[in-house]
């Protein structure tokens, strides 16, 4: 099951999200620790020289979106569960980590046992790429944790 659908509230707010933080390049580049990517933060099957339209960028962000929402669902015990606002903040935490760190992390156990503050409040560590910090990195997890909070406080 997927809450992602078009037009729906987590949609609406985490599509944007994602987006803005990830930035849109339309020619592969490399990230900070010189992994390829493309798009909205896209890494799977990137070369270096590619070039995507908006169309195939926009597509390819809804469809990772999803992928890593199915990722996600596997991992709680009890996705449907949690408030809008806190599923999209894990949704655009694991797009961004990957799926298994989101599986494995303290934010997910914490979740499951249900301390859904505890949860968010792991959001802020996530910080880090190749050992530095990061401030977009710094930014976005701070983002996502008012949109965590703003949900489990409800």
């Amino acid at each position: 099951m997927s809450r992602l659908k078009k037009g729906s509230a987590i949609a609406a707010v985490l599509i944007p999200l994602v987006a803005g933080f990830e930035g849109l390049r339309q020619y592969a580049y490399l990230d900070p620790v010189g992994i390829p990517t493309i798009c909205f933060g896209e890494t799977l099957g990137v070369r270096m020289g590619m070039f995507k339209t908006l169309e195939e960028c926009q597509g390819m962000l809804v469809e990772s979106l999803q992928k890593h929402e199915q990722g996600m669902r596997r991992c709680l015990d009890d996705p449907d569960l949690l408030p809008d606002e806190m599923y999209g903040a894990f949704v655009s935490f694991t797009y961004n980590v990957g799926v298994g760190a989101f599986c494995k992390s303290t934010l997910t156990r914490k979740a499951n046992a249900g301390d859904l503050v505890g949860a968010c409040n792991q959001l802020p560590r996530w910080n880090r790429a190749g050992g530095f910090v990061l401030p977009g990195l710094t930014r976005r997890r701070a983002e996502e944790r008012d949109l965590c909070l703003k949900g489990a406080l409800q």
